[in-house]
């Protein structure tokens, strides 16, 4: 087995357990955690957007940590630290501990997820690492296939406390061992240089306005994700549709993903990063026009789940790749911690955001409209960003 595929093979199963277990269990859970504790939907689900929140505070100051020491001891311990929340979160009885364990899994985040999974390929593999992030994606995409039904089935047997402290079991059992098998690698900068051009620092790239502007159509577009992931199905109903059929149309979303992602690994393998942004920020707004104009017919529908899921299925390779096209491999980690910040901080506001326009009475219509501005909003900032693009390396006067 080549050293590029024991590593994908190690972080596609962790990268399972972890977004299974962190991100796509709680929706089966916060139910069960509201009727036993007798507490409000903004106290449950407001935690869980707090742990998002602290997951984009930490980004930053995570990747700096991984481009330093690399993903071996830097996602074995966020498995340690995710275990460790998992088990406070199955003990919580008071909404102290609950956030206090919900702060403790956003930190296990940022050290587990794919913004560390894509730093240790990239530390490791440099400019070869796109098709290395390409195929991970394509493996982790099958994290809620496997964890909806596994977490459904556990909350039926054994409760979301125990359910809880299985995923930290997993953490510890499967996880930690697994990325302590990752081992060391030499840190770019210690590594020969070839050329007399090198990456840009944190502080070089931030001083970029490209930089700013790829963080703002970034965090745009994921504002529009997040707040449909959570809203889409009653939004269809708004719009006329059945529960039946609004599940039925929603549930080519997912195939789409892992098709778009098959797609950039073979049709778009060769294509630059910043080319392959430019189908995924555009046919977000593309797809919302869909259903803005023609909402009520199940065929647009159709047509906006199949461009929302390969749009989004592939723009998470994006996220990967287009930092260390446009700013060099030496200081992937960090650069990518901070664009991912603001993303972070969208995607903890945006189911909030669009609950609070639905709730002062807006119709599924003007919610739609709304996101349809900020898609158009993330469309423009790329454009720009990669317009005035940052030179992939600055002269290295050392």
């Amino acid at each position: 087995m080549t050293t590029q595929w024991r590593t994908i093979g190690i972080l596609a199963c962790t990268q399972i357990v972890s977004w299974g277990s962190l991100y796509y269990a709680f929706s089966i859970l916060a139910p069960s955690i509201q009727r036993e504790l007798g507490w409000s939907p903004t106290l449950v689900f407001g935690a869980y957007s707090w742990s998002l929140l602290i997951a984009g505070l930490v980004a930053t100051p995570i990747g700096i940590l991984l481009d330093r020491n690399g993903g071996q001891m830097v996602m074995g311990a966020g498995s340690v630290v995710c275990a460790i929340g998992f088990f406070l979160l199955s003990e919580s009885r008071s909404p102290v501990a609950y956030v206090t364990a919900w702060t403790i899994l956003g930190l296990a985040m940022s050290l587990t997820l794919y913004e560390a999974a894509f730093a240790t390929i990239n530390r490791r593999f440099a400019g070869a690492g796109r098709q290395a992030i390409s195929t991970l994606t394509l493996f982790a995409g099958f994290a809620s296939t496997i964890f909806w039904p596994l977490t459904q089935a556990l909350n039926m047997s054994v409760g979301w406390r125990d359910s809880y402290l299985w995923f930290g079991a997993l953490q510890l059992l499967v996880c930690l061992p697994l990325h302590l098998l990752l081992g060391r690698e030499q840190p770019l900068s210690r590594r020969p240089v070839t050329v007399a051009q090198r990456g840009h620092t944190l502080a070089e790239a931030v001083r970029h306005p490209a930089f700013w502007k790829l963080a703002m159509a970034f965090s745009a577009n994921i504002f529009v994700f997040s707040a449909l992931s959570v809203h889409l199905i009653p939004l269809l109903q708004g719009l006329g549709h059945s529960a039946r059929v609004a599940i039925l149309v929603a549930m080519l979303i997912g195939p789409m993903q892992v098709a778009g992602r098959i797609l950039e690994r073979t049709v778009a393998r060769n294509t630059a990063p910043q080319t392959v942004g430019k189908f995924c920020f555009s046919a977000l707004p593309a797809a919302l026009v869909a259903v803005l104009w023609f909402g009520t017919q199940a065929w647009a529908v159709a047509v906006f789940c199949i461009l929302y899921g390969l749009s989004n299925g592939i723009i998470t390779i994006v996220r990967g790749t287009l930092p260390q096209a446009m700013f060099g491999s030496e200081n992937y980690g960090a650069i990518s911690g901070a664009l991912a910040g603001p993303a972070l901080l969208a995607k903890a506001s945006g189911p909030i955001i669009a609950a609070w326009v639905l709730g002062q009475g807006g119709t599924p219509t003007l919610l739609l409209g709304v996101l349809f501005g900020v898609a158009v909003a993330s469309v423009g900032l790329y454009f720009a960003a990669i317009r005035g693009e940052a030179p992939r390396a600055i002269t290295n006067s050392a």
